[in-house]
């Protein structure tokens, strides 16, 4: 998902500047001399339909995005390690920034995808969140590894596919940021 997109679907936390609650992007905030905002993570929207298996159960930790020009591998960030990133601007557990924080926490466990299974019939949907990518990454993979779709009696997975999406992105080069990054 892009930073716009993440934006308009956080639209009341992204309009504080330097100080937006939005976890996903530094909102409307850009940096001194700049006309647009850097990309704070790498955010997918990930959603699980299952209508044919009895139980299914997507491992957010097991997915990895792997580019393609150095065979970097990156691994997801969780809950937590987003949260340390914003604990440490914290300077009490008291007041305006506390409030912000805890505002920041319950939108991350309200949205990232949760590491439960997904029953017949039922949909689950949230974020997989990773580091920014480097600019000279243009295309990449994002893997799936061991998602469950058969249990014994025991609910131990007895049966397990592994999904690969290939994704590819424009890389702009120099100081020219893509056109829809800047804001007139």
């Amino acid at each position: 998902m892009t930073d716009q997109e993440l934006n308009r679907q956080f639209a009341d936390y992204s309009v504080a500047g330097a100080n937006s609650k939005n976890p996903y992007t530094f909102g409307n905030w850009k940096p001194l001399g700049d006309t647009y905002t850097p990309p704070k993570y790498t955010v997918f929207a990930v959603q699980v339909k299952n209508y044919e298996y009895p139980k299914v159960h997507l491992d957010p930790t097991r997915i990895t995005l792997v580019s393609q020009q150095a065979g970097r591998e990156y691994d997801p960030l969780n809950r937590t390690d987003i949260l340390e990133f914003y604990a440490s601007m914290i300077p009490g557990y008291a007041g305006n920034a506390y409030s912000v924080f805890q505002e920041r926490r319950e939108i991350l466990t309200r949205t990232m995808y949760p590491a439960e299974d997904v029953f017949s019939g039922q949909e689950v949907e949230g974020y997989i969140v990773f580091p920014a990518l480097p600019h000279d990454i243009n295309e990449f993979t994002v893997y799936l590894s061991d998602v469950a779709i058969r249990f014994d009696f025991r609910q131990q997975p007895v049966e397990t596919i592994d999904l690969a999406y290939r994704f590819q992105r424009e890389v702009f080069r120099g100081y020219q940021p893509p056109a829809d990054w800047v804001q007139e």
